[in-house]
């Protein structure tokens, strides 16, 4: 299996079958990362699409010596998530629809993540069900790992608390 670095030298000359590479072995991953992060899966696809296109277009931007190409990709839809959100109207629908169907996720446990704050909420999202490292944490957001590390700690409390604490329904009864 070829480097990152290999990889990239290939992208970089215009060898479309190491795109494609990359493409099936991200694109899913990435997809559910922007599912959940925009909690709409049009748009999910639409920035993942953003995402791979930015990456072709923009060849001279990745540097293998700082990390990943997989941590590279993230860090693209990240940002792209980021943008989409302040495009969102305060008080508007973004219409959002469930990340997956009801059947396979708990309401409660779905309820206990979107109650977290969106940073916090999309670094848990990457470290506990993509699994990356924190080193890959650390070039996608752009931080220290350590920063990462105190920042997931954080995230973890804060889900703590929110489990713990009254479910809302119940706090307006």
């Amino acid at each position: 299996m070829p480097t990152d670095r290999e990889r990239w030298k290939q992208i970089c000359s215009g060898d479309g079958t190491a795109f494609n590479e990359v493409y099936r072995e991200n694109a899913a991953g990435i997809r559910a990362f922007l599912r959940h992060a925009t909690g709409n899966q049009q748009t999910a696809e639409d920035l993942m699409q953003e995402t791979f296109t930015a990456l072709w277009q923009r060849r001279n931007r990745y540097l293998p010596e700082q990390g990943s190409l997989r941590s590279y990709l993230y860090g693209i839809a990240r940002k792209r998530a980021a943008d989409w959100w302040r495009t969102q109207r305060p008080g508007e629908p973004s219409q959002a629809e469930p990340s997956f169907p009801l059947a396979e996720m708990t309401s409660v446990v779905n309820d206990a993540l979107q109650r977290l704050p969106h940073e916090q909420r999309t670094l848990l999202w990457l470290r506990e069900v993509e699994g990356q490292s924190y080193a890959e944490l650390a070039s996608v957001f752009d931080i220290p790992v350590g920063t990462v590390r105190s920042r997931l700690f954080a995230a973890r409390e804060t889900l703590r608390r929110i489990w713990h604490s009254p479910c809302p329904e119940k706090e307006e009864v």
